[in-house]
Parts: structure tokens; C-alpha cells; sequence
């Protein structure tokens, strides 16, 4: 028998049985999250399946879904990363406010976001506007909308996490990288980035997650147009109104994506004990 599995042992003796007063609600926790995805589940159409997987609307919305949700990706760890360092490593006037900010999308109605995006960068908007003017350019009802749409609701979460990740790693490491010499940013690349790597790919499976269930602001800013901005939630909004069993056969498309792309990552990177210092 190993260590660990001694000491957890041990410590199960110790602490006694779980009450059952913790017990109960858990369990109410777990039916009420997993009743709703067994019951589509099983009211799937399963003999009409395969037709609708291959139909060219919904490949055309797979595809961008999976197109717009890379991108985010890559857009959130971009700019959240050095948004999260900054968070977590520099002390500065307003960190507190800045931080809050950056949370509010996290609490702000989808369609409400995707008005504010509008108020910003629409036609007529504060900075779309002037940029239409001097361009010609506009983001509204264009792929990139999806992709800023999803950006701007998937972010926060991308940067909590990082900004978590990097908290937890401290900076002993890095004033011992500045200690022998290394500037700021060689520590960055070399030494605290490596150190928070576990933290940087949970927050791009979370932003990959949000920006892929994504559907009220992209409504609201991009549009619902087949091969242009409808992405799959859209595309299961729009089924559903006349097609209710064929809607379902579509989330659950979404529903078996999504939960392939975690479990090929949870043993990685998503179960207890990945990352610096962890205990299992």
C-alpha cells in the first residue's frame, strides 16, 4: 500500500463517516445535474441520427462552432494571460477595480452583452462607428462578431483561472530567477508560465467550453446566418422552433463534443492532483 493511499486511509478513520445531513443534498446535486441530459438522452431520435449529423446545415454549424471556439481560444490566452500576471504579479492603484471588471461578464446577461457589444463596436457605435467611417470596416453580423462575442464572455474565465494558478505557484521561484540574474520576462517565459501551465489549460478548456454553448450575445451582435454566424446553439435555437425532435438530436451532437473534449483532457490536466504541489 503507498503513502498516500496509507494517510487518506488514516485520515477517513479519524474523520468518522460522512453525515448524512452532507450526504443528501449532494446527492440531490448530482440527479438534478445529470436528470436533464439523461432524459435528452433518451428522447433522442436515435434512428435519425445520422441524417441529421450530415446534414450540410448542421456540418456548416459544427464547423463554425468548432472555427470560433478555436479562435477564442487563441484569443483569450493571448490577451488573458498577460491580463492575468498583471493581476496576480503587479501591485498597482485600482488592481482591485480593474479585477472586478474583468469579472462582470461573468454575471451579465448574454443578450445584455451582446447590446453593450453593439453600443461599442455596431455600425453606428461609440468605436464602431468612427472605425466604419475612416475603414469601412464593421463587425457586426460577421464571423469575427461571433468570434469577439464569444471572446468577450469567455474571457473573464480564462484569466480567473490563470490568475489562480498563478497566485498558487507564488513568487518564490521567481525572485530566485531574479536573484541569478534573469530579467522579468525571461522568468515569465521560462519560470512562472511553466509553473501556471496547468492552470492556463483548464482556463482554455473553460473558455473553449463558454465559447462554445455561447448563444445569446452572438444572437444579439453576429446574427443567426447559415455559414456565417450561425454556430450550433444558434442552429439548435432555430431547429427547435419547428422541429423539436430533430433539436434535440442537435444538443446532443453539442452534448457527446463537448463531453469528448473533456474527458480526453481530465486525465490529463482536470483530475485532482494535476499541477504544482498538488496532493491526490
Amino acid at each position: 500500500m503507498s503513502t498516500r493511499t496509507t494517510i487518506r486511509t488514516t485520515s477517513r478513520s479519524v474523520l468518522g463517516r460522512p453525515p448524512a445531513l452532507l450526504w443528501a443534498p449532494a446527492a440531490v446535486a448530482v440527479v438534478f445535474l445529470v436528470l436533464p441530459l439523461t432524459t435528452l438522452l433518451l428522447a433522442t431520435p436515435w434512428g435519425t441520427f445520422w441524417r441529421d449529423l450530415t446534414d450540410p446545415d448542421v456540418l456548416a454549424a459544427l464547423r463554425l462552432s468548432a472555427l470560433t471556439s478555436g479562435a477564442t481560444v487563441l484569443v483569450c490566452i493571448g490577451l488573458g494571460t498577460p491580463l492575468a500576471w498583471v493581476l496576480a504579479r503587479v501591485p498597482f492603484r485600482g488592481r482591485g477595480l480593474v479585477r472586478a471588471l474583468v469579472t462582470v461578464p461573468l454575471v451579465l446577461p448574454p443578450v445584455v452583452a451582446g447590446v453593450a457589444l453593439l453600443t461599442a463596436l455596431g455600425r453606428n457605435g461609440v468605436v464602431g462607428g468612427p472605425l466604419r467611417e475612416l475603414t469601412g470596416v464593421t463587425f457586426p453580423f460577421t464571423t469575427t462578431a461571433v468570434v469577439i462575442a464569444h471572446t468577450f464572455v469567455a474571457l473573464p474565465f480564462y484569466v480567473i483561472s490563470v490568475e489562480g494558478a498563478l497566485r498558487s505557484a507564488g513568487e518564490a521561484y521567481d525572485e530566485v530567477a531574479a536573484g541569478l540574474g534573469a530579467t522579468r520576462w525571461y522568468a515569465f517565459r521560462r519560470v512562472t508560465l511553466p509553473l501556471a501551465l496547468p492552470g492556463v489549460v483548464a482556463g482554455a478548456v473553460l473558455a473553449w467550453a463558454r465559447s462554445l454553448g455561447e448563444f445569446g450575445a452572438t444572437v444579439t451582435f453576429a446574427g443567426n446566418y447559415p455559414g456565417i454566424t450561425q454556430t450550433m446553439p444558434s442552429r439548435i435555437y432555430s431547429v427547435y422552433l419547428d422541429d423539436p425532435e430533430a433539436a434535440r438530436t442537435l444538443a446532443v451532437i453539442l452534448l457527446l463534443a463537448s463531453v469528448g473534449v473533456l474527458a480526453l483532457l481530465r486525465n490529463r490536466w482536470l483530475s485532482t492532483g494535476t499541477g504544482p504541489g498538488a496532493v491526490a
